[in-house]
């Protein structure tokens, strides 16, 4: 109940009464607004009165009004606006009796008001009209009795009616698509398979039914996104010259029960009655997921049933020798049903991986065939500045290089336009000048610059300047400079993003070798084992070299194992996944594991690439007998990943880490991370290549008493890592700063503004002094030593390194 909800005839009875008793007197001051708009009036009022309301019209009302009553059942909704309604009716005959009108002389008038209207009677004239028309097409008939004969029209008429269903569905548009396999590029493997599977049974059924060879009904092409499969199934049935059915799969999906398999079945008839013809179903796992899945609904499993069976019936000898083949394509083949994938019903699945550096060139040279270009577009080059593109991304690419070009064009036709107008109004207001006694202007150009100057139009970007200046069509003249040059390719290449890099993937770092001092015999180690492979892989193939290395780089903190690692992936311009250690940790059994297979999914998809995972030690520790269980499935997992049964070509690891002690014996065995690098603390000669490098790197202006080379050799700067070094520097300009910057801070901004507007502020070798004071090194002579021993123990020696031949 309403607590504290009182009306004059008693306490509402419940809160639901009070919400609908609200909404009726709404519904009354509504219904008198209209009558005051019309002029209409209820006798000798000008209001709408509750006893002319009706159950379903406050019904309506009130569900379109309170969307809570919507979890409220009809009955007690009902029951309510009838309790309701008597309590107002009530009150309102109380008002009228206390304004003097009497409520029962009203409802007369109403009733007599009512007596004045026409009656107008249902003659069904509808329902006869058209029983007379069924009674005209059977006229013909021999007279039977009524029954009988309203049953025959019945039947006649729904035997007619699926008849012209059946012929409006064969009607629909079924001819072969006009592209052809010629038309695509990079895909010569997959195209010789498919014409294996399909077009032999498409195109020579006799050879299977005289052999008795039962020939594949159905292929499945699975491939991340944008590698061609909807594209290829197209260009399939365009080579084959058979009808073609494209369905996509959530249109199958259907609300109501039963509406999705009878699609399915009527998909099915049709092919059969069309065939030879391909069936294509795209994004198949939208309607066949997994049937064993426990928040799996009835209908999905009916679906794939249904699926089922209707593949099963296409055998040659239900189809009378006509072959129909089901083509379906999906980017996650295992959430299929394992029903679907067995033989007999998809045969043979093929993998569209993403191109690689050849198939990329065959991609880009189809797609420019019929582009008009000048030079030599240099197709090899974009080929290989563009690892991990896949056929939407190379379109994309070209899309985005004929833009380029309309822009290069447009902006050098708007330059000289622009340029001649403008001189053209120079030179004939200087002869209005000239004739009006004015001085001339001798220097035409700076009139020229000056009214190029206008701020308004330059607002404006190309395309509208250009639209501005040339509204109506463009003539061949001027068509005839519009074509795409190689620089557009570069212009556009930043622009496109490939598909595998918008999730998961890091992009290339600006770090460069000129970035790095030092570390030159770790730089040709890595040149080695990572940069050359992926530039040059014909080079370690001929000498039997085909899986790639792991690399494991450690140290002490603040060598440059990450900075090493940037430089690297730069120098290669291979895709790049940055993996911060503990991230693939996650609280949920298997979620962890999961991370990191899908971090190996994503990197075989968008070959060559490299994986970094920076404090590896806390991914993969020690198994021992004190570790918790998840920890041991994650390196578990990883270790398969790296040397296990799916292929790693391509894939090049780099780990990085301080504790190599703490990291699973596994990884370093030969195969997964084999060749360990050790970031030792820098010597004096590389402590001055570093400082010389990281005061080039940041522009810090040093004095000419300055000696680097003093600095470096210095006993304060023993144990300095690369870190300490950047930290040196860093605080030898705040010295100078404080020298020369914050001794006028309690004089005024003005001083402030003068000392950074002067640039006389330089490092001097007495702010070195004081830094090498204030900063300390990161690593004890206890640490060294510890990593020293370790080094002995288990990690590289310079011994290994191979000098380049001169």
């Amino acid at each position: 109940m309403a607590k504290g909800k009182v009306h004059k005839n008693g306490p509402l009875q419940r809160e639901m009464d009070d919400k609908v008793y609200s909404h009726v007197m709404n519904l009354l001051e509504e219904e008198t607004q209209k009558m005051k708009a019309k002029g209409v009036t209820n006798g000798p009022l000008t209001m709408a009165l509750a006893k002319d309301l009706t159950l379903i019209q406050i019904f309506e009302y009130v569900k379109t009004k309170d969307r809570s009553f919507s979890r409220t059942k009809d009955d007690h909704l009902r029951y309510s606006i009838d309790r309701v309604l008597k309590l107002a009716i009530e009150d309102e005959e109380e008002e009228m009796k206390s304004m003097g009108i009497n409520p029962d002389t009203l409802s007369k008038e109403d009733d007599e008001e009512r007596d004045d209207l026409m009656e107008v009677k249902d003659t069904n004239q509808a329902n006869k009209s058209i029983v007379s028309l069924w009674k005209t097409t059977d006229q013909q008939e021999p007279a039977v009795e009524t029954g009988e004969k309203e049953e025959k029209s019945s039947k006649k008429r729904s035997k007619e009616s699926s008849k012209s269903a059946k012929r409006t569905k064969v009607s629909k548009d079924r001819t072969p698509p006009t592209c052809t396999l010629s038309d695509l590029g990079g895909l010569d493997d997959v195209v010789a398979q498919l014409m294996e599977v399909v077009g032999m049974p498409i195109l020579h059924p006799e050879i299977y039914m005289a052999t008795g060879i039962e020939p594949p009904r159905g292929v499945l092409l699975h491939g991340p996104p944008g590698c061609g499969k909807t594209t290829i199934a197209n260009a399939l049935a365009g080579e084959l010259q058979v009808p073609f059915i494209p369905i996509s799969a959530p249109s199958v999906v259907s609300g109501m029960s039963g509406e999705s398999e009878k699609k399915v079945r009527e998909i099915f008839d049709e092919a059969k009655q069309l065939a030879p013809c391909l069936v294509f179903f795209d994004e198949i796992d939208a309607i066949t997921p997994k049937r064993d899945g426990g928040a799996q609904r009835e209908m999905e499993r009916r679906i794939v049933a249904q699926l089922l069976t209707s593949m099963d019936e296409l055998s040659l000898e239900k189809t009378d020798g006509k072959p129909v083949i089901i083509i379906g394509a999906t980017n996650r083949p295992d959430s299929l049903d394992t029903a679907l994938r067995r033989a007999g019903r998809f045969d043979r699945e093929i993998c569209i991986n993403v191109p690689n550096e050849q198939s990329r060139l065959k991609i880009l040279e189809s797609m420019v065939r019929d582009l008009k270009f000048s030079g030599d577009l240099q197709l090899m080059s974009i080929a290989k500045m563009t690892p991990g593109f896949v056929g939407a991304d190379l379109k994309a690419l070209v899309t985005a290089a004929g833009i380029a070009a309309i822009k290069r064009i447009f902006t050098s036709m708007s330059e000289e336009e622009e340029q001649r107008l403008l001189l053209e109004g120079v030179q004939l207001q200087q002869e209005e000048d000239k004739e009006d006694g004015m001085e001339l202007d001798e220097n035409p150009e700076k009139s020229l610059e000056d009214s190029n100057r206008n701020p308004q139009f330059n607002k404006l970007s190309i395309i509208q300047k250009f639209l501005i200046k040339h509204p109506s069509a463009l003539t061949p003249e001027q068509l005839s400079s519009l074509c795409i040059e190689h620089q557009d390719f570069v212009c556009a290449l930043p622009q496109i993003q490939p598909s595998a890099k918008r999730e998961g993937f890091a992009t290339i770092p600006d770090v460069t070798w000129s970035n790095v001092g030092a570390l030159s015999k770790v730089r040709v180690e890595l040149h080695m084992a990572i940069v050359q492979p992926i530039k040059r892989p014909e080079i370690y193939e001929k000498v039997g070299i085909t899986a790639p290395a792991g690399v494991l780089m450690w140290g002490p903190p603040g060598c440059g194992k990450t900075l090493l690692a940037k430089a690297v992936a730069n120098e290669s311009k291979a895709n790049f996944i940055s993996v911060k250690g503990p991230e693939l940790l996650n609280k949920y059994v298997g979620e962890s594991e999961r991370a990191v297979r899908q971090v190996f999914t994503r990197a075989r998809a968008s070959v060559p690439c490299i994986i970094f995972f920076d404090e590896l030690d806390a991914l993969v520790p020690k198994r021992e007998s004190s570790l918790s269980e998840s920890s041991s499935r994650v390196v578990n997992t990883l270790l398969t990943e790296l040397d296990g049964l799916n292929d790693r070509k391509g894939i090049f690891v780099i780990g990085a880490t301080n504790r190599p002690d703490m990291i699973d014996p596994a990884m370093l065995r030969p195969g997964r991370l084999d060749k360990t690098l050790y970031i030792e603390l820098p010597s004096a000669a590389e402590r001055l290549e570093i400082l010389t490098t990281l005061i080039h790197s940041n522009g810090t202006p040093l004095d000419n008493t300055v000696d680097l080379a003093t600095v470096a050799h210095d006993e304060r700067c023993r144990n300095f890592s690369g870190a300490d070094l950047s930290s040196l520097v860093r605080e030898a300009g705040v010295i100078s700063l404080k020298r020369k910057f914050f001794t006028g801070i309690g004089v005024g901004d003005e001083s402030i503004e003068e000392v950074l507007v002067s640039d006389d502020v330089v490092v001097t070798g007495h702010d070195f002094e004081k830094a090498l004071d204030s900063v300390k090194p990161s690593v004890s002579d206890k640490d060294r030593l510890k990593y020293e021993r370790l080094n002995q123990r288990m990690g590289w020696s310079q011994a290994n390194v191979v000098e380049p031949e001169k």
